[in-house]
């Protein structure tokens, strides 16, 4: 990878790191013997997809119908879409059900009934379970609302029960690894209260779970029996804060060429703003952080000898606040590192990747 021919905002990836973090997820799946679908919501892209397949995944997560397309049309065929069915798209759904194993999300009696009228090939179903995220989902200990939606889904030989699907984001929202413990601790009780109301009915029920800092920590996975980390992929900042990476396992580094310094506020702003990275940040002493500073070089990238960070996003500008002996070091027109605060979305706002290999890599 020769950084000189840089010009504007580039995401660079570590091929060599992905695959590590690949392989590590792979194994720990196969090491408490579960389905490994991982999320591909984070790189949304084929070249990496087809990474995933030298570790034996065959079965995936995406979290949009489009996304899914996307995917089947490279030949996988077995897909899992975390998100609420939307009834509004029922035309892809029969074109893909058509095609492949195609599964979905739901969480009431309405899209059921839809869904039941409309549909005109088998998909599988998952009821999405809030076990205290709070964003959406039934909760699991409400067995009425569940039980009409099975009985409502039973009335169709077009609706298969392939058990309950849940994802504990709130332990993105912790501040340190033993919170992250006891909320998936607490996750994998609260469905096994589930697994157990239901099994005896639906003997192959699957318990599918899959937030990346609780399956990059944890090593309790009982009752579970499938897992859909997505982020692990590349890692960021907001991981590597919460202690479920450490730092070379983050795989993914914005480039971004600098525009200008200014010396009574020891700033420089680069090229990298809002649009590149999203306006997602952490909360690092008292300030908004957006992303950290590395040095690049034409192999990757490495960790500076201090802490400096984005602190400041317009829709094109980033504001790096820094130490007196960089700042006097950094030169309009050089080019510097940021990794990401959340690597998801700025891979969705920057469509593609160069890998470390010089390889542009694709995106949805």
């Amino acid at each position: 990878m020769n950084i000189d021919n840089i010009v504007s905002p580039t995401l660079i990836t570590d091929k060599k790191t992905c695959l590590n973090n690949i392989r590590f997820m792979a194994d720990k799946a196969k090491k408490h013997n579960l389905i490994f679908r991982p999320h591909f919501k984070t790189h949304q892209s084929r070249i990496i997809g087809k990474w995933f397949k030298q570790y034996g995944v065959n079965k995936i997560t995406v979290s949009s119908l489009r996304m899914a397309e996307y995917f089947a049309n490279d030949d996988w065929k077995d897909i899992t879409v975390a998100f609420p069915v939307n009834i509004r798209e029922i035309e892809t759904i029969n074109s893909l059900a058509e095609e492949i194993q195609l599964n979905l999300t739901v969480e009431n009696v309405e899209s059921i009934e839809f869904l039941k009228n409309e549909l005109k090939y088998k998909v599988g179903y998952f009821i999405k379970i809030d076990t205290g995220y709070g964003r959406t989902g039934v909760s699991f200990d409400i067995f009425l609302k569940i039980d009409k939606i099975q009985k409502s889904a039973s009335e169709s030989d077009k609706l298969n029960f392939n058990g309950f699907l849940s994802h504990s984001g709130n332990t993105y929202n912790t501040k340190n690894t033993d919170e992250i413990i006891d909320i998936h601790n607490d996750s994998l009780y609260k469905l096994s209260l589930l697994k157990k109301q239901y099994i005896e009915k639906f003997p192959d029920l699957v318990i599918s779970t899959g937030d990346t800092p609780s399956c990059s920590l944890a090593d309790n996975f009982n009752g579970t029996d499938e897992i859909r980390p997505g982020n692990f992929i590349f890692y960021d900042l907001m991981q590597y804060e919460l202690g479920s990476c450490n730092f070379d396992q983050i795989a993914t580094v914005m480039a971004c060429p600098v525009v200008a310094k200014h010396s009574a506020r020891k700033e420089i702003v680069i090229h990298g703003g809002g649009v590149h990275f999203s306006k997602e940040f952490i909360i690092i002493g008292n300030k908004n952080i957006y992303g950290k500073l590395v040095h690049l070089n034409n192999k990757g990238w490495e960790k500076t000898e201090q802490d400096h960070y984005l602190i400041k996003l317009s829709q094109e500008h980033g504001t790096l606040q820094i130490s007196d002996e960089l700042f006097n070091k950094i030169n309009i027109g050089d080019l510097i590192g940021i990794i990401p605060t959340h690597s998801c979305l700025t891979a969705n706002l920057m469509k593609e990747y160069l890998s470390t290999d010089d390889e542009i890599i694709d995106h949805l």
